[in-house]
């Protein structure tokens, strides 16, 4: 696995849009204010031809044009590292386009974005061997004043952090919008783990010290993209397994659009195709559709149904996806993770 060099301090960071852009509120005006902070940390900013773009379907401008803005800054000189202005719907139809043998071929840069992103940080990890970090996008980094997850992300690409702990709360309605564009997070929720070692829950007594770990190199992200990736010619997972089967492996995973059976279908499908060969545990994010119920089947037993079968370590609500705030994970990394109580703790190695 290569790893990138750091963000220097008062380096130039650069953006891109192959999914969406920060073309309309409450976008544009968090990604402004985001401009402002890194310039007024000492950032130097390098911003793609796409990043106001709105044209598109699904994504800031046509496949082709996302894909070149993306492979040309990627390569660039003049930026040390990349942030996506967001995620989006149509991300897959931008990789049509991109030269992996090129991006192989380059220099390797950290690359932050997470949702739509993931068409781009798990092809980084598993087609060129290269890490990436699944975090907050750039318009994120507008709200005032920063929540420490966007602290966690930032320190990552600077160097500054490779451990990451989960959060105390999470939002589940967000008071960001049109005419609130820099609304923090609205941190309502508790944390709650649910852990499972197989199908078998670990629950923890008070005031004990009792603790799970398990480590294995990290891999991921949103599964309605990595379904979508399944079976094509972007598919090279078996072979990513293989190839560092010894180190084995922990999955990140989390969920935008699909609901319960998707996600029960979407495990099946990933396991069917050899993906979850050597894996050590898995981290499966809040999803979307949290809470629902279909005909018996919620979101838990929509994941155990496959992931129970592993006897490994299954730890579910964690700060992950689309209900904030999430823990960055540097994607390919090796990484040990420390449950005990209520508490998550992941530390990353860069080897």
């Amino acid at each position: 696995m290569r790893y990138p060099k750091f963000l220097p301090k008062n380096g130039t960071i650069g953006f891109v849009a192959p999914s969406f852009g920060c073309a309309i509120e409450p976008y544009r005006s968090g990604f402004a204010n985001a401009q402002k902070k890194f310039s007024q940390m000492g950032y130097g900013l390098d911003l793609g031809p796409n990043c106001y773009a709105g044209d598109g379907v699904g994504i800031s401008s046509t496949p082709e044009k996302c894909a070149a803005e993306l492979m040309e800054y990627y390569e660039s000189k003049a930026n040390d590292c990349l942030i996506s202005c967001g995620g989006g719907e149509l991300m897959c139809e931008t990789i049509s386009y991109v030269d992996f043998d090129r991006i192989r071929k380059a220099e390797p840069k950290w690359y932050l974005g997470y949702s739509d992103n993931t068409n781009m940080t798990y092809l980084l990890a598993t087609l060129c061997d290269m890490a990436s970090v699944y975090g907050p996008c750039a318009a994120a980094f507008g709200m005032e004043p920063w929540h420490p997850s966007l602290e966690d992300a930032f320190q990552l690409l600077t160097g500054e952090k490779t451990v990451v702990n989960g959060y105390d709360g999470w939002e589940r309605e967000s008071l960001k919008s049109e005419e609130n564009p820099l609304a923090p997070y609205h941190v309502t929720e508790k944390r709650i783990l649910k852990c499972f070692v197989g199908r078998k829950p670990v629950t923890w007594a008070p005031y004990v010290a009792d603790s799970l770990e398990f480590q294995g190199r990290l891999i991921g992200g949103c599964m309605d993209c990595l379904v979508n990736l399944l079976g094509t010619r972007f598919d090279r997972t078996r072979e990513f397994v293989e190839r560092y089967q010894e180190d084995g492996f922990i999955w990140f995973l989390e969920s935008c659009d699909l609901n319960v059976f998707a996600i029960r279908r979407a495990m099946w499908q990933m396991e069917e195709a050899g993906w979850f060969s050597h894996v050590k545990g898995f981290l499966i994010g809040r999803p979307l559709c949290f809470g629902q119920e279909m005909m018996g089947l919620d979101a838990y037993r929509a994941v155990l149904e496959v992931a129970g079968r592993k006897n490994v370590p299954v730890i579910m609500d964690v700060d992950l996806g689309h209900l904030p705030p999430m823990m960055p994970l540097v994607v390919g990394s090796l990484a040990k993770v420390s449950i005990w109580g209520g508490n998550i703790r992941v530390a990353m190695e860069y080897r």
